[in-house]
């Protein structure tokens, strides 16, 4: 009866090497570690920044864990984005896929 559309996701696996990922997770969580070539714009933002997604290909939103990343998906759907899907698991799932990951701070890459 309440229930929630669905909202596209994908997983780890199913990843292109060129997806576009756009990564809403917080300033520090960036810092310690992400997908190489991943871009960076906090959850927070997104509204501010929407014209900065592009339109004319997939964007895979990624987190920590998933929930947030399914909100800006929605957000961005509610917004006229359809090419939007959400990363099942976050970047917990892509650490344990062993994908490459980059760090900003100096240490190895971590998930916070």
């Amino acid at each position: 009866m309440f229930s929630r559309p669905s909202l596209p996701t994908t997983t780890v696996r199913d990843v292109a090497d060129d997806a576009y990922l756009l990564d809403v997770r917080e300033d520090d969580e960036w810092q310690a570690g992400h997908a190489p070539g991943a871009v960076h714009v906090p959850m927070m933002l997104i509204p501010h920044r929407i014209d900065d997604i592009p339109e004319d290909r997939d964007v895979v939103v990624v987190c920590r864990v998933g929930g947030r990343s399914a909100q800006v998906v929605a957000f961005l759907q509610q917004n006229g984005r359809d090419r939007v899907i959400n990363l099942e698991g976050g970047m917990q799932s892509w650490a344990a896929a062993g994908k490459p990951m980059v760090s900003e701070d100096g240490g190895a890459p971590r998930v916070v």
